[in-house]
């Protein structure tokens, strides 16, 4: 197994005159499919809110989608099952799949009643998950259709964190338009998963089904970029690192003794890239070409359980020259088109929050303006309807800010090509 590795700058021409120059590095990494390997074992974990408002049509889409699952299991793949309402219990321990009807017999046992305490089944399924980590893909799938009010999102959040350094993702689904955004987008964030929008219970089988094929194609794990920069480069002061594919992530980073940051990327997937964008500053250099910056991937690879290893080191040269014509990387542009769409979202949700309903329709127009340049047309139209909206005096349904919510992150697949 390798690592695909590519640093592409978004101009790569410097201007030798200029005191300061401002670039884009866009890095994209992903797994490269060595056939001939072994097939990873999966270990998931299945954290589903049975609480009262789930009763009826969508407790039981959730047990056929829990039920189809576990038919896509192999025999030596993993699974475990807990259940939350205001208390968490575990229905199915951590076990191989080779008993796929006691499983799904546990699975119909499901009913539900009660209130909702996310972080209380967020700590059991860690737990359970823990149990099945070694030499195996460990991720979970959080389910729940309501806010927190049994519990604590602080703890959700410290326990996604946790998981993240125990090498285990998590995928937070929120269904319904009752959910909280906020939480469930820290906890799939900090846990190194992705956020899904279920409006309605028919597409939890085609979100499960979607998931899985993400968790399937996943090759190597616990990865990490190391970024290395020469003395004259430094990276911008705020938010200076973000995920920018498959969604829109904001990235902590941290410095080692060696001056070299880090930033945790959690499982690499087979083919299909993720890319991290860093925003850096360049001080004048002589004329000629500069090594400015190195790339490198530190990963595990369970196939063969091996930990820390090294992709190769990739260089990032930019050309010095008195005569200074731009070369703009249009790939690299799309990649700081599609944050800008994501952080001017956050600004118009603020300023929503903040009671300045003009503030959040003009955010929410430049964002759909940023969508449009990009060629994301049915995030543009989510984002100018609801600043339409705004606008004549409306309130935005909760739906209308779970949409916008999503749209801001991703490029949805029906939008592609």
């Amino acid at each position: 197994m390798k690592v695909s590795l590519q640093p592409t700058l978004n101009d790569v021409n410097l201007d030798a005159h200029q005191a300061t120059s401002q670039r884009q590095l866009a890095v994209s990494i992903s797994a490269i499919a060595n056939n001939s390997q072994r097939q990873v074992p999966l270990n998931l974990c299945l954290i589903l809110d049975q609480s009262g408002s789930m009763k009826g049509q969508p407790i039981e889409t959730v047990k056929q989608a829990a039920q189809t699952l576990v038919d896509r299991l192999q025999p030596d793949d993993r699974l475990s099952i807990v259940v939350f309402d205001h208390r968490a219990k575990v229905i199915v321990p951590n076990q191989t799949v080779n008993n796929p009807d006691y499983i799904k017999r546990q699975i119909d046992r499901l009913y539900a009643e009660g209130g909702t305490a996310i972080d209380e089944g967020l700590k059991l399924g860690i737990e359970e998950l823990g149990k099945g980590k070694k030499e195996a893909i460990s991720q979970a799938f959080l389910l729940t259709d309501g806010e927190n009010e049994h519990g604590d999102n602080d703890r959700c959040l410290k326990l996604a964190q946790l998981a993240a350094s125990y090498n285990l993702t998590l995928n937070t689904l929120g269904f319904g338009d009752y959910w909280n955004q906020d939480i469930l987008e820290k906890i799939a964030d900090a846990g190194g998963g992705g956020l899904s929008y279920i409006q309605h219970p028919e597409q939890i089988l085609e979100e499960f089904g979607r998931l899985f094929d993400r968790i399937q194609a996943v090759e190597l794990t616990n990865a990490y970029l190391l970024l290395s920069f020469i003395p004259k480069v430094r990276l911008a002061e705020l938010k200076p690192i973000a995920q920018v594919a498959p969604d829109a992530i904001e990235l902590p980073i941290q410095q080692d003794t060696y001056g070299r940051y880090t930033v945790r990327l959690g499982d690499l997937m087979k083919d299909s890239e993720r890319v991290v964008l860093a925003n850096m500053y360049i001080s004048q250099l002589p004329e000629g070409k500069h090594t400015i910056a190195s790339v490198q991937i530190c990963y595990d690879d369970p196939a063969v359980d091996q930990t820390n290893l090294l992709s190769d080191n990739i260089p990032v040269e930019i050309n010095v020259v008195r005569d200074y014509k731009p070369v703009n990387n249009p790939q690299v542009q799309q990649y700081v088109l599609a944050l800008a769409k994501y952080r001017q979202t956050q600004l118009a949700e603020l300023k929503l929050q903040q009671g300045d309903r003009a503030g959040a329709a003009t955010m929410l127009q430049t964002a759909a303006k940023t969508a449009l340049q990009m060629g994301d047309r049915s995030a543009a139209t989510v984002l100018q309807d609801n600043a339409t909206r705004l606008q004549s005096g409306e309130e935005l349904s909760e739906s209308d800010r779970k949409k916008t919510r999503i749209v801001s992150k991703t490029v949805l697949q029906d939008q592609e090509g």
